[in-house]
C-alpha cells in the first residue's frame, strides 16, 4: 500500500468515525429531551439484557482504555482514559479522530 493510499484510507475513516460520533451525539441529545435518564436507567438495570448491554458497554470502555494506554504516554493517557466511563464513546470518537493518523502509521510500521 502506498503512503498516499494509506492517507486516503485514514482520512476516510476519520470522516466516517466523526460522522458516526456526531450522529451518536445527536441521538444522546434527542434522548435527553424525550426520556428521563434515571427512569430509563432503572428500566435497563431491571432487565437481564439491559445488564448485558451495560457490561458490553463497559467492556468496550476497558478495551478502548487499553488501546489509549498503549498509545499515549504518562498523564496524557490518564487524561484520555478517566473521562471514558462518564463521557462514553463520544469521548472515544474524539480520541480516534484526533489520533488515527499516528495510530495508523504505527500499525503499518509494526513488524
Amino acid at each position: 500500500m502506498t503512503e498516499a493510499m494509506g492517507r486516503a484510507i485514514v482520512n476516510m475513516l476519520r470522516k466516517a468515525i466523526g460522522a458516526l460520533g456526531a450522529a451518536f451525539l445527536g441521538l444522546i441529545i434527542w434522548a435527553s429531551f424525550v426520556a428521563d435518564f434515571w427512569a430509563s436507567f432503572d428500566a435497563i438495570t431491571a432487565d437481564p439484557w439491559g445488564l448485558v448491554t451495560l457490561a458490553d458497554l463497559y467492556l468496550g470502555f476497558i478495551l478502548t482504555a487499553v488501546v489509549i494506554a498503549a498509545f499515549e504516554r504518562g498523564w496524557r493517557a490518564v487524561l484520555w482514559i478517566i473521562p471514558l466511563p462518564f463521557l462514553g464513546n463520544v469521548w472515544a470518537v474524539i480520541w480516534f479522530v484526533l489520533r488515527l493518523p499516528e495510530l495508523w502509521r504505527r500499525l503499518v510500521r509494526a513488524p
